[in-house]
């Protein structure tokens, strides 16, 4: 399917590829990273996942051609809608790959961790920003003046109780996944002497909905039994 085929082992598939791009969940990154390495690949490593600069610099020296990138948007499925920012010596090869296609490849001026650290700023507010609207939202539930915030969003804050909806539904499937993402804005602004505390409440927050992996659309309620509130 898709042209994909199974290379049986991953020393297979560095010998196969001229380049390997990872993507997988943040707190695999290095883990992933270091498997490719020691399986001796030595074409063109793309760092794709949603790390912090710092990591990202780690990584890179572990490889010969190393490139740094950061995806912003859905998995693309029409043009327009996501982008895959890339820096490093190679990013010009890498984003001939994708020349043509739904997903925009944009080469950046900067050097490895600049797209990581466009990432990570994107990030800390759209996903920083869910966690904070789920922990209000359950917090008022559990001290029971829901209804009332609910109004009162409607009235000065149009919008956002139907974001609320859209945020528990699409967020909370994929919370186990973004406690790591936090984990990694905190340890940015931690080296730019910016306070980490807030994201890595958010990655607290994203910890306990771990549990509604493979639940379809979520609800509050769901979301503030998963957070252990009343």
């Amino acid at each position: 399917m898709h042209g994909l085929k199974d290379s049986g082992s991953l020393s297979q598939l560095g010998a196969d590829s001229d380049v390997i791009v990872s993507v997988c969940p943040p707190s695999a990154a290095c883990d992933v990273a270091i498997a490719v390495a020691e399986a001796g690949f030595d074409g063109i490593y793309v760092e794709a996942n949603a790390i912090s600069p710092a990591t990202a610099t780690e990584i890179s020296e572990r490889f010969p051609r190393f490139v740094d990138a950061g995806i912003i948007g859905p998995p693309p499925v029409e043009s327009g809608s996501t982008r895959m920012y890339l820096a490093g010596e190679d990013a010009s090869t890498v984003a001939e790959l994708w020349a043509g296609s739904v997903l925009e490849p944009v080469v950046m001026d900067g050097p490895i961790g600049s797209a990581s650290a466009l990432k990570m700023a994107y990030a800390g507010y759209t996903k920083g920003s869910a966690a904070l609207l789920i922990t209000m939202a359950s917090y008022a539930a559990s001290v029971g003046v829901a209804d009332e915030l609910f109004a009162e969003w409607d009235m000065s804050m149009p919008g956002m109780s139907a974001r609320l909806g859209r945020t528990t539904a699409g967020v909370g499937p994929k919370a186990w996944r973004f406690a790591g993402e936090m984990d990694e804005i905190a340890r940015s602004l931690e080296l730019v002497d910016l306070p980490p505390d807030f994201h890595e409440a958010a990655a607290e927050i994203y910890s306990r909905l771990a549990d509604l992996r493979g639940t379809v659309s979520p609800t509050l309620a769901d979301v503030i039994e998963s957070l252990g509130l009343d």
